[in-house]
């Protein structure tokens, strides 16, 4: 019997994610909390831990408090394996700088590749909604011979100047390499199509040490593993697509097969939650067979209570958390996270309240983030007049979202 390939994840979760202010003022983009339960990274640290990749390193570096305290408290592996997820802060091993970009990240954590020694090294975003079997990536990869493995995901062609785009050439390597053109041509088998980048890569071990040190003598590069070694790597005939499409996860059901999302903005994280809440979900967080691991609150079951004409305590179309009390509310198409209640003839629609937010009697909010222990005030109405919400200095996205960061205080 072969023996099974030794594989090392890395996670790059070092993102500032600026565009999801203010949910990020007091945490980085893969700490933020999603769909009720989870934190953004969680998706793609049960990918990798399905796939049986059970050695896993999380690089962090910006505003990593809250993502180090996840980590630390939920993600515990068998010390008897020498299984492991374990964040790594930059921790200036080659001088007195923090990390440069994400293949600087990998630079200067070289000593864990030479510690763990694996075959190959699944390197992996930290910030998108997704479900992936990596083990079928790796497999892939080990035939195709390349020195690295790309993940492509098919967006529409007229999408392709948000994406960094693949091209394919023959015998499956990638041809070319771009960064959001405005203009790709589409692939063979689906003109209307491109491959986009998902910021998932396997690499071969020795390629990948090579390519991060050749790239750290550059002084013209950003040190950037889709920009810089990849381009790199693709320009060597080293490199090679996997198409996302092909990936198989158990459990899966044809609605929500091969959804993938950048919850990088606003709109698209509160598009994305809102993914979660249908009769037939696009994104199906009831799956059995490929679970999305978290930590579990000690809190008490989902409470609803009153039924009066004048108040009755429902929730509809919603997802809610442990220790949800919706105490005479209504609650339609919505999220809510451990520990939120929603008071006596409180209204909540179309939104997202993180943990312990607090609804009082009679409010209204609709179309809204609610970032972490926010008291909206008796009476209130969030979402209601964008004018007014503006001028109580909210945060408004593209889309007409109304933001609340973490413990704003919301005059009556």
């Amino acid at each position: 019997m072969a023996k099974a390939p030794h594989v090392l994840g890395m996670v790059l979760a070092g993102g500032e994610g600026k565009r999801l202010y203010p949910l990020t003022r007091d945490r980085c983009k893969p700490a933020v909390p999603f769909g009720a339960n989870y934190r953004i990274i969680d998706f793609a640290l049960s990918n990798l831990v399905n796939g049986r990749f059970l050695r896993i390193a999380v690089l962090t570096q910006y505003k990593s408090h809250s993502l180090d305290r996840h980590i630390a408290q939920t993600w515990r592996m068998s010390h008897f394996f020498n299984n492991y997820v374990m964040t790594v802060p930059a921790q200036m091993r080659l001088g007195r700088r923090w990390f440069e970009g994400s293949a600087d990240a990998i630079l200067q954590n070289l000593n864990l590749i030479r510690d763990e020694d694996p075959d190959y090294i699944c390197v992996f975003g930290a910030d998108h909604i997704y479900r992936m079997d990596p083990q079928q990536m790796l497999e892939a990869h080990m035939e195709s011979g390349a020195g690295v493995t790309v993940a492509g995901l098919r967006v529409p062609r007229a999408e392709a100047s948000r994406f960094g785009v693949l091209e394919p050439g023959a015998n499956g390597r990638i041809a070319r390499f771009k960064e959001k053109p405005s203009e790709a041509p589409g692939l063979a088998d689906d003109p209307e199509h491109v491959f986009a980048s998902m910021g998932n890569y396997v690499f071969t071990t020795r390629v990948l040490i090579d390519a991060v040190r050749a790239d750290a003598e550059n002084r013209e590069s950003a040190h950037d593993m889709g920009g810089n070694i990849i381009t790199m790597l693709v320009d060597a005939g080293m490199a090679s697509v996997y198409d996302f499409a092909q990936n198989r996860v158990p459990g899966a059901t044809e609605r929500d097969r091969g959804y993938w999302r950048d919850v990088g903005t606003l709109d698209s994280y509160w598009e994305a939650n809102m993914d979660l809440i249908s009769v037939h979900p696009v994104f199906n967080l009831y799956n059995p067979e490929w679970p999305t691991f978290t930590g579990l609150h000690s809190l008490p079951p989902v409470k609803f209570v009153f039924d009066d004409d004048e108040r009755r305590g429902v929730a509809l179309d919603s997802i809610l958390g442990a220790g949800v009390i919706v105490s005479g509310g209504a609650v339609r198409r919505s999220v809510l996270s451990p520990g939120v209640v929603v008071h006596s003839r409180a209204v909540v629609e179309d939104s997202v309240l993180l943990d312990g937010v607090d609804v009082a009697r009679d409010a209204v909010v609709r179309r809204a983030i609610i970032d972490k222990n926010v008291k909206i005030p008796r009476g209130a109405r969030i979402g209601v007049n964008p004018a007014e919400d503006r001028a109580r200095g909210f945060t408004i996205s593209d889309n007409g979202i109304v933001v609340i960061g973490k413990d704003e205080l919301i005059q009556p």
